[in-house]
């Protein structure tokens, strides 16, 4: 079996080896997708195919709707050559179960790849063709943290940003510029209405999306390239929405064993390929079953009945809030956040394999249920404590999911504002400092730790994926493994980061003790591991 238009078309042989098929007509959504495109999304890897491209399935078998995704790639165009055009664009999601089974299908939800390149004259020419589009009525967004972001830490813009900003709407490289091109296509064919969705795990996301878009555009106008009235378009939130979200689907990297089982039920060319920038990424993606996805429903050019999706919530922007803060801030995201990282040093693959050691559970636990569920809200159409038993006793715990501590710790400096530092404000607030906290300082340190270089037999290894990864190793390089007098003010300009933490940990009461319990982690072999159990005894 081959992933393809022309071999699907035998269906008897992928349902004989267990793997459902579309029963929806794929040429015909596909077509009709690119004829009248309805749903844009841009970054287009592991998450969007098996959660959105799953979701947008779900409709298509149900008739409620009949065309697929507009696919759109700002980043690594390799993923477009190798994952999409070799397999025309259809995907394989393999759902793993906590008890071992899993769940194949073939989704042909994902009509048309584009990749979103200005020098590329015919890629450039379609997207603009899609975005004046009357039938488009969403473009959502898995570009991760980072691919929001205009400025470094620092504060300052980003090179390809200034590119953008210096050389306009014709000639950009960054996601926001390209987004802020194409509105500026949707403005000059009559400011036709548009929902913009950001599906990406960032403390009220939508805003951090309008804002990047609204400040290209001010950039643009500076320059004599756009009109102060396109800043009134992208801005008038009854043309031009920013919904926020809140997303939940813990998708590992592609596994090779899961590749190897289904080429030997019969299917080629299965193997995952790790593209030049670093997308791990595969024809089939392994995921698990359990998923949410909260959105305001803010949507000015009318949407698909997308609460009749598996995991879609559809709710006012209050309660997306409160979702979002209980899975980003308490129950999710600072568990990985936390503990990812001491599995790298102590050189545990696995997540699930981590939480079977005691101390890492209790941790775990303590960062979601005593130190970050008594400062969030009840969103009410999902249960807080629920949600984080099903985490803990559930998913997790799920080894089939392969899920790694290295892939927790891709882009980390991105998130810790959001996953521990909004808690740590909400105690400041609430107490006056975030001194009484354990678990999340033990858990800063350790992300410091592990960032570090040197695992917990002092030696050394690769560090995940990061912007920031390089310069505060390099930070921490004057520090000498067995040596805590070593660590005097390294981790100062780190800690006091507000662009990193949204906070200062030392104004917060946190710092000095996330120092300590540093030096207590470098004193010698075993020691971080020691540090762990010392403070979770």
């Amino acid at each position: 079996m081959k992933l393809n238009y022309k071999e699907l078309v035998n269906q008897s042989a992928w349902k004989k080896n267990g793997i459902k098929v579309p029963s929806y007509d794929v040429a015909k959504v596909t077509e009709n997708a690119i004829k009248n495109p309805g749903w844009v999304h841009f970054g287009i890897g592991n998450i969007f195919r098996v959660f959105i491209g799953g979701i947008v399935d779900g409709l298509l078998e149900q008739g409620l709707m009949d065309k697929g995704i507009t696919c759109v790639e700002t980043f690594d165009y390799d993923v477009v050559d190798k994952i999409y055009a070799p397999f025309d664009n259809l995907a394989l999601s393999v759902i793993l179960k906590g008890d071992g089974t899993r769940e194949n299908k073939v989704l042909g939800s994902l009509s048309e790849a584009v990749k979103a390149q200005s020098s590329d004259v015919d890629n450039w020419k379609r997207l603009k063709e899609i975005f004046t589009s009357d039938s488009l009525q969403i473009v959502s967004f898995t570009i991760t943290e980072k691919g929001y972001a205009l400025k470094n830490a620092a504060g300052d813009y980003l090179g390809y940003v200034v590119s953008d900003i210096e050389n306009g709407p014709d000639a950009v490289i960054g996601a926001m510029g390209v987004v802020t091109s194409m509105l500026l296509e949707r403005f000059k064919a009559g400011a036709r209405p548009l929902a913009l969705v950001s599906m990406d795990n960032c403390s009220h996301n939508g805003d951090l999306l309008r804002q990047s878009v609204v400040e290209m555009a001010e950039k643009w106008v500076e320059k004599g390239y756009v009109g102060e009235d396109f800043i009134a378009y992208v801005s008038d939130q009854s043309k031009v929405s920013f919904p926020w979200t809140m997303i939940d689907k813990i998708t590992p990297r592609p596994s090779t064993e899961i590749a190897n089982d289904l080429e030997a039920l019969g299917v080629e060319n299965m193997q995952p390929v790790v593209t030049g920038k670093r997308t791990y990424i595969a024809p089939f993606i392994n995921a698990e079953k359990p998923q949410y996805l909260v959105i305001e429903d803010s949507f000015p050019n009318g949407r698909p009945e997308l609460e009749k999706g598996f995991g879609v919530y559809m709710a006012d922007r209050e309660t997306v809030n409160k979702a979002e803060r209980m899975k980003v801030t308490a129950c999710l995201n600072p568990v990985h956040s936390a503990l990812g990282p001491f599995g790298v040093v102590w050189g545990v693959d696995l997540f699930a394999e981590l939480l079977e050691d005691p101390a890492i559970m209790k941790m775990g636990r303590q960062v979601a249920y005593t130190e970050g569920m008594p400062v969030i809200e009840d969103p009410k159409i999902i249960d807080p404590r629920a949600f984080a038993d099903e985490l803990f006793e559930d998913r997790f715990i799920n080894k089939y999911l392969g899920d790694t501590n290295i892939r927790l710790c891709t882009d980390e400096s991105q998130g810790v504002g959001v996953r521990f530092g909004e808690t740590t404000k909400a105690y400041v607030a609430r107490y006056g400092t975030a001194e009484q906290l354990v678990a999340i300082p033990l858990g800063i340190a350790g992300w410091l730790r592990y960032l570090y270089g040197v695992d917990d037999n002092g030696n050394a290894y690769e560090l995940a994926p990061d912007p920031l990864a390089a310069e505060i190793h390099e930070q921490l390089s004057t520090i000498k493994y067995g040596d805590p007098a070593s660590v005097t003010d390294q981790l100062r300009p780190i800690l006091s980061n507000e662009n990193i933490f949204f906070t200062d940990m030392y104004k917060a009461g946190l710092g000095e003790k996330i120092e300590g319990y540093f030096r207590e982690m470098i004193e010698g072999p075993g020691s971080c591991k020691k540090t762990v159990y010392k403070y979770m005894d």
